[in-house]
């Protein structure tokens, strides 16, 4: 491998405000891509002859300045490359090809910013300030937890992949969600709010 990552579409939004997000496809895409395409793999890292051992899986997050407790669920791949999606509106979901809550990396959380029938587990989320805290509950019920330091809203056309999905230096958490004008022509959201937490 030549240590290039080739990225393709990144995500659909649907009408009923579904986060979905494209992985790389391994050629460019047809039409622009709209969001956040995470790398299908992680570069490895060697420290030593012993890797680093998994922190336990997240199940649940709780963000008070926003009146979030949501159970996480984990998010793998569809057929078509695409993230998976909480079923549940009222879920938020962790990319499962990447660093968990607590291990060194861009942990990514996604969710529904709302549903045919009202607002979702991450409607709130561009209320979130710096300073705000996040607390992730792993399966052990241990927490990890974390400091909001800003958040952007980006056009999905211009999605900063790299900022998003690249290497840290330390444990590091992104809030994925949909927002700005919904276009009704084409179902989707035109704009994705990230939070940046650490």
């Amino acid at each position: 491998m030549n240590g290039r990552i080739v990225l393709g579409p990144a995500a659909v939004i649907t009408a009923a405000g579904l986060l979905a997000v494209a992985l790389p496809a391994g050629r460019p895409a047809a039409m622009p891509p709209p969001d956040a395409p995470p790398p299908r793999h992680q570069p490895a890292v060697r420290s030593s002859d012993n890797p680093p051992r998994r922190r336990p899986a997240p199940v649940g997050i709780e963000i008070p300045a926003i009146g979030v407790r949501a159970r996480l669920v984990p998010l793998g791949l569809n057929a078509d490359d695409t993230l998976e999606v909480p079923t549940r509106f009222g879920d938020a979901g962790w990319w499962a090809g990447g660093p968990r809550p607590g291990e060194r990396g861009p942990a990514v959380i996604a969710g529904h910013v709302d549903s045919r029938t009202g607002p979702a587990v991450f409607y709130r989320l561009s209320e979130l300030r710096a300073g705000d805290r996040i607390s992730v509950v792993r399966r052990d019920g241990s927490r990890v937890r974390f400091v909001v330091r800003h958040s952007e809203r980006y056009p999905k056309a211009r999605f900063p992949t790299a900022r998003v999905y690249g290497r840290t230096a330390g444990a590091t958490l992104r809030l994925i969600t949909c927002s700005g004008t919904f276009d009704r022509s084409s179902g989707h959201y035109l704009d994705n709010t990230v939070v940046y937490a650490d």
